[in-house]
């Protein structure tokens, strides 16, 4: 296992470097500093996304032929490496990172030339229909219907923590297509146009105070044949190829090591219950080491794979499990250290000062406006993508053979 970088890892690093100087502006990192939720706000995810397509960097892992980047392993690490310790806006994995490689895995001519290049443009805008009130984790339990009705598929029933639902202009979605037989063998695949009647959108206000995710509902939606991606009752197979772009391909690490400076930058602000500032507390110094210890064996986990990856070596079937646990449950304890370390702020609302346009001043001092909403956010990063039940699950079957 080699975890050092090449020569041309190391300018490429650079060139990345560089790119981000110029083209992520103060504007840009005040307003990507500001954002709490998973995803960036529409207009600041608009933006940022025109300015990595206009240099050829919105899709690393696509291949050339479809108008990706076709970066090697090594350097789709480095580039979302970068990205994440400069905080650049996070933008939506629904199009690009999820549906974007099952169209190209699974989907017809017709459907790649139609649909890819509108999303490297950011034209098309994907929100994803997966869970239902009934159907989380147990995806297979899902009861959002269709029925064929000549040349469309008739959907009816509801979809819910829809992810930028309110903003996206098209859905990827599951529907059960046959009741007979294991519900694995009767889901369904199809793409669904937003502006389609008979959808309602229903918005979902999180506990961080966010409009993020939503509940759809379908009443007699028509959706045309021509945009099922495989075949009839074969959506299973095309969601789990799904997941595997869903559970894996983020930069933890990188992401951790921006939020422990965040936690350590407050620590030294703060005053301690002792006097002196926070940072000089042995206890809260304990908490932290063991968070940093985690977030290193994270990045080492992550190196390894990327490692194994370009030797042409499969990463193993338990790795994308194994990262999503570890990497989301060490964010939700960073989160807590950064609540702690804000102490009496963390009781105050500071939902005006984060909204889209706000010109509100947080509560305190700045550092204080983002933790709470941010630790209340991530409370749901071990549900969402599989919950951490679920990735115990996936390691016992496929690292320890139970």
């Amino acid at each position: 296992m080699d975890l050092a970088l090449s020569p041309g890892d190391l300018a490429f690093r650079d060139e990345v470097r560089a790119f981000l100087d110029e083209k992520f502006t103060p504007d840009l990192r005040a307003e990507a500093a500001r954002q709490a939720g998973v995803f960036a706000e529409a207009d600041l995810n608009s933006r940022w996304h025109r300015i990595l397509h206009q240099r050829g960097w919105i899709a690393p892992a696509w291949p050339k032929a479809y108008g990706g980047a076709e970066f090697t392993a090594v350097q789709r690490y480095i580039f979302d490496s970068e990205l994440a310790e400069a905080g650049t806006p996070a933008i939506p994995a629904m199009g690009l990172q999820m549906c974007g490689p099952v169209l190209m895995g699974y989907g017809t001519a017709e459907q790649k030339a139609f649909f890819l290049p509108r999303m490297l443009s950011g034209e098309h805008y994907w929100c994803q229909g997966y869970s239902e009130p009934q159907a989380g984790s147990d995806l297979a339990a899902l009861q959002c219907h269709a029925v064929r009705d000549d040349d469309h598929y008739v959907v009816n029933g509801t979809k819910i923590w829809t992810t930028h639902a309110h903003y996206a202009n098209w859905m990827f979605l599951l529907v059960r297509t046959k009741t007979e037989g294991k519900p694995q063998a009767g889901i369904t695949f199809l793409l669904l146009d937003m502006r389609t009647p008979g959808l309602t959108i229903q918005p979902i206000i999180t506990l961080s105070g966010e409009h993020e995710v939503n509940q759809v509902f379908f009443d007699n939606v028509r959706i045309p044949i021509a945009n099922r991606v495989g075949e009839e009752n074969q959506g299973w197979t095309v969601a789990k190829y799904l997941l595997e772009f869903e559970r894996g391909g983020s930069s933890f690490a990188a992401r951790l090591r921006g939020a422990l400076r965040q936690v350590k930058a407050i620590a030294q602000a703060e005053a301690a219950d002792r006097g002196g500032a926070l940072w000089t507390d042995p206890d809260f110094r304990t908490r932290f080491a063991q968070v940093e210890v985690e977030t290193l064996a994270v990045e080492f986990t992550e190196r390894r794979v990327v490692s194994q990856l370009s030797t042409g070596a499969p990463a193993g079937d338990a790795s994308a499990s194994m990262l999503k646990l570890k990497g989301t449950e060490t964010m939700q304890k960073a989160t807590e250290l950064a609540v702690e370390a804000i102490g009496h702020y963390a009781a105050a609302d500071q939902r005006m000062a984060l909204g889209v346009g706000a010109n509100v001043s947080p509560v305190g001092p700045d550092h204080a406006a983002t933790p709470v909403a941010r630790y209340l956010n991530a409370r749901a990063s071990t549900i969402y993508g599989g919950s951490s039940e679920v990735q115990r699950n996936i390691l016992a079957r496929a690292a320890l053979g139970l």
